[in-house]
Parts: C-alpha cells; sequence; structure tokens
C-alpha cells in the first residue's frame, strides 16, 4: 500500500480522499503534532481488506508510536519521522473492499481488529488481524477491544497460566489492559487482587476483583500475603519488589515499563527479569503482544458469552484525537478511551 500525502482537497476530489488524522513528527504532547486533514484513501493490497472506519481507540502504545519513545521503538516507526501518518492501532468499522487473495470477508461485514494509521475514515489491514465484529458491542466498544484485550488475554491466561484458585495480584487494575485482565483472571477462577487509586476502586471491584488496594494509602507489597501470579501492568515498582510478592514458584508477568527512559523506557527491567529468571524457582518474564484473528475470535467467544465487557470511559470525536490521548496520559480514565467516526 502507498503511504498517502496530505492534500488539499475541492468538492470534485473529496470522493477519492478521506479525513485522517495526521502527524509529521514525533513529540511528546499531542496538541503539538497531532491535527487532521484529508489524504488519498488507500486501497488494498494481497491479503489486506479496507474498512471503513466507525471507531479507533487509544492505548498506550499510541504514545509511544506519536512520541517515538523510547527510541528502542524508532526501527519500526521510522527512525527520523513517523513512518505512517498517524499512530491508531485499533479500529472497529465495515468492509469496504477487499484485495486480492483474502476469503472469509465481503463488503458490508462488520468487522473489528487491528491495522495501521486506523485513526483515519479509512483503513487497511492484513485479513489475518481482524475478525466479525461481535455483535453484542456498538463499533466504539469494539474498537476499544483488539490491542488491550489481546495483550491481557496472553498476559493472563497464556503466560501467567492462570488457573481455578490460583491467587492473582494486577497491578494498573483499572486501564485498558488492567479492566480486561481482571476479568479474564476472574472469568478463570481466580481470587484476584487488583492494585488502582481510590476513584476506580469500586470499578474494578465490579468487574471481579476479590480484594482490591489502593496504592496511594497503603504499599501493595508490604504485607505477608503472596501470590501465585503477578500481571504488572502499571510498571513501576522493580522487579526486586514485584519478585517478594512471589510464592517461591510463582510467575511474574510484566506487561508495563513506564519510566522517563528516552532509550529503553523501563523495558530494562523486562529483560532483566528474562535473564534472571532460568536461575530462579520463580518464572520471570515478559512478552510483546501477539495481534491475530485466532485471539480475537476467542475474545468474541467471551464477549458473546458476557464473561468480558469493554469499559470505555469516555468517546471523543476523530477531530479531538489530541484531547482523547491528553485524556490518557492524564490518567483519568477508568478503563478505555475511544473514537468516534459518523457512518457515511
Amino acid at each position: 500500500m502507498r503511504e498517502p500525502t496530505a492534500t488539499t482537497s475541492g468538492s470534485s476530489s473529496e470522493a477519492r480522499t478521506m479525513v485522517a488524522v495526521v502527524q509529521e513528527r514525533y513529540g511528546a504532547q499531542p496538541e503539538a503534532v497531532l491535527r487532521t486533514a484529508r489524504l488519498p484513501r488507500p486501497g488494498p493490497g494481497p491479503g489486506e481488506v479496507l474498512v471503513r472506519v466507525r471507531a479507533s481507540s487509544i492505548d498506550r502504545g499510541t504514545w509511544h508510536l506519536m512520541a517515538g519513545l523510547p527510541y528502542a521503538v524508532r526501527p519500526v516507526s521510522g527512525l527520523r519521522r513517523p513512518k505512517l501518518p498517524n499512530p491508531g492501532r485499533n479500529l472497529a468499522g465495515v468492509v469496504e473492499a477487499v484485495g486480492p487473495g483474502v476469503t472469509g470477508f465481503a463488503p458490508g461485514d462488520e468487522v473489528y481488529g487491528t491495522a495501521s494509521a486506523a485513526f483515519a475514515e479509512y483503513a487497511v489491514a492484513r485479513s489475518d488481524r481482524i475478525a466479525p465484529k461481535p455483535a453484542a458491542l456498538t463499533f466504539e466498544q469494539a474498537a476499544t477491544v483488539p490491542v488491550s484485550a489481546l495483550t491481557a488475554l496472553q498476559a493472563v491466561r497464556d503466560k501467567g497460566e492462570v488457573q481455578p484458585g490460583r491467587h492473582v495480584l494486577i497491578t494498573g487494575a483499572a486501564g485498558g489492559v488492567g479492566t480486561f485482565a481482571v476479568q479474564l483472571a476472574h472469568a478463570l477462577g481466580a481470587l484476584v487482587t487488583a492494585v488502582a487509586s481510590t476513584p476506580k476502586l469500586d470499578a474494578v471491584r465490579a468487574l471481579g476483583a476479590d480484594h482490591v488496594i489502593d496504592y496511594t494509602r497503603e504499599d501493595f507489597l508490604a504485607g505477608p500475603r503472596r501470590y501465585d501470579t503477578v500481571i504488572d501492568i502499571a510498571g513501576n515498582r522493580s522487579l526486586r519488589d514485584l519478585r517478594r510478592a512471589l510464592t517461591p514458584r510463582g510467575r511474574l508477568v510484566i506487561t508495563g515499563g513506564e519510566t522517563n527512559g528516552r532509550w529503553l523506557g523501563g523495558t530494562d527491567r523486562q529483560l532483566r527479569a528474562q535473564l534472571l529468571s532460568p536461575f530462579t524457582g520463580q518464572h520471570l518474564g515478559t512478552f510483546i503482544a501477539s495481534e491475530h484473528a485466532d485471539g480475537l475470535r476467542d475474545l468474541t467467544t467471551l464477549i458473546d458469552a458476557g464473561t468480558l465487557n469493554p469499559v470505555v470511559a469516555r468517546v471523543y470525536p476523530l477531530t479531538e484525537t489530541a484531547a482523547a490521548v491528553r485524556h490518557l496520559l492524564d490518567a483519568r480514565a477508568t478503563g478505555k478511551v475511544a473514537l468516534t467516526l459518523p457512518a457515511e
């Protein structure tokens, strides 16, 4: 797919263009680098699907791609400037066209999943990274699921090996990944302890947490309780501290690494966990979440059964994407922040 470039449009060309969020340079402040413009409408290549986007969502990865931080992301996102028009990854919408070799999708199908440059009226997605949208969800709800819920599913079920009766600690439980992780651990029969701030405790309790800890008033690692699995999403405690919270054979799954480091951004903690793990009885690790249709279908099954429900904190129009990113950065959201686009 050829990368689009910003253009000014008259009425004769609008049918061939689309409204999209545009970012020409890296920057940590969304108001300084994100704007809307008209771009040429993309077309699907082999194995790709063109989706008329009805909704997208913001996650922490959005900021990393926008800011180009830590520098370790730039071999993927672009060394000097962003490769793609915008940092959007999540989408829910309607199939507009399919490329050569695509089976299982047809124009008019409602889908959700991941794509590149999804903060736009149209986005091209690989056919193996989208799935039919859960019928019970709105487009805005569905768009909040892919990246965060796939991360939570792989952290809790696959890496954390959570089973009935296990004691599980989840830090960052009120965030996008955390709200899904609490529900998934509860559904698997675990005894869930969720860590959040005072205004968000009731929300995580309602998601299935058996115990809640207010980190603004209590050090969640100070007590005698030990956990079979720790899902660390908040990313602001040392590896040594997190190990103290584990049982001798416990499993630590690090999914967050938020520090101010410009080069590694906290990922050094994840690397040290993997290096140390072979030399201890505890299983210490991290992972890069896989984006694939099989995982989306697993999530759809859970959503259709009423086991998993997205928590949408706020919905912004596409034209206010910078404000939506700011809302996430200010840590005001419980759950996810969505973007909505009008239907044609």
